[in-house]
């Protein structure tokens, strides 16, 4: 497993170069704001760069188990955060955005 800074820079590098997917899903106004555009792109980067590893966790996808979800719960602009999002290359596949 690659480390958190690792991926930090990737998903950073895929916001930056526009290189976004998002993950279809039931709720999405809600549970994913950048999708919607409640939440910008700039916002979301800002927001990860702030991160922390000890904020961050990963996982096996549920339905495909070579695909690792990332997940970092933080706290921003005083509110707390929860972004979710997946890697197929060369993009960043978004499931939740969301505080």
């Amino acid at each position: 497993m690659p480390k958190f800074t690792d991926i930090k820079r990737q998903v950073i590098q895929c916001l930056d170069e526009g290189s976004v997917l998002h993950e279809a899903r039931s709720d999405i106004d809600i549970k994913n704001l950048l999708e919607v555009g409640a939440v910008s792109i700039e916002e979301v980067t800002q927001i990860l760069k702030k991160s922390r590893g000890t904020e961050y966790a990963a996982s096996p996808h549920h339905m495909d188990q070579s695909i690792d979800v990332h997940v970092v719960k933080t706290r921003y602009a005083s509110e707390q955060w929860y972004i979710k999002w997946y890697f197929i290359e060369p993009d960043a596949v978004f499931i939740s955005v969301h505080h």
